[in-house]
């Protein structure tokens, strides 16, 4: 296996495994100063990731990440995944939320930037109540 496919498997490892406890080892995978970006969150450093995934524990029950392809050239690699989790407070129901990540390594094989592309209006707030009716309604208003 060559270095590129250790850096991407340990990190799709990582994301397939992560749990409360394996917040612990988030200096494996991340640099000390990495820079991290979602829908939702813009940080820099383990302090501040390791927060964003603690928060998420603290907003839904059984999350889970499934990578679903992973490739890599350079220093750079983008992975497809799925993010399974219960909400805690709307539905119980299971919920999956399709995305991609992508992903930029130092000279140590350490993840030094995040970036994390997922719809948040598609995947996450059309299935909440109330606000998904709404979402839904805009939705086609703009679609041909």
């Amino acid at each position: 296996m060559s270095a590129d496919d250790i850096r991407l498997v340990r990190v799709a490892d990582f994301f397939e495994s992560l749990s409360e406890a394996t917040l612990a080892d988030l200096d494996r995978v991340y640099a000390a100063g990495a820079r991290f970006k979602d829908p939702f969150n813009e940080v820099q450093g383990l302090t501040s990731i390791a927060a964003i995934f603690r928060h998420m524990y603290a907003q839904v029950d059984g999350p889970h990440f499934v990578v679903k392809s992973r490739m890599m050239a350079g220093d750079e690699a983008f992975l497809t995944w799925d993010f399974l989790f219960r909400m805690k407070r709307f539905s119980r129901e299971q919920q999956c939320i399709h995305g991609a990540t992508h992903l930029r390594f130092d000279t140590a094989g350490l993840v030094a930037e995040h970036r994390d592309y997922w719809d948040a209006a598609e995947e996450l707030y059309e299935k909440l109540p109330v606000l998904g009716g709404f979402m839904r309604l805009l939705k086609r208003a703009a679609s041909a």
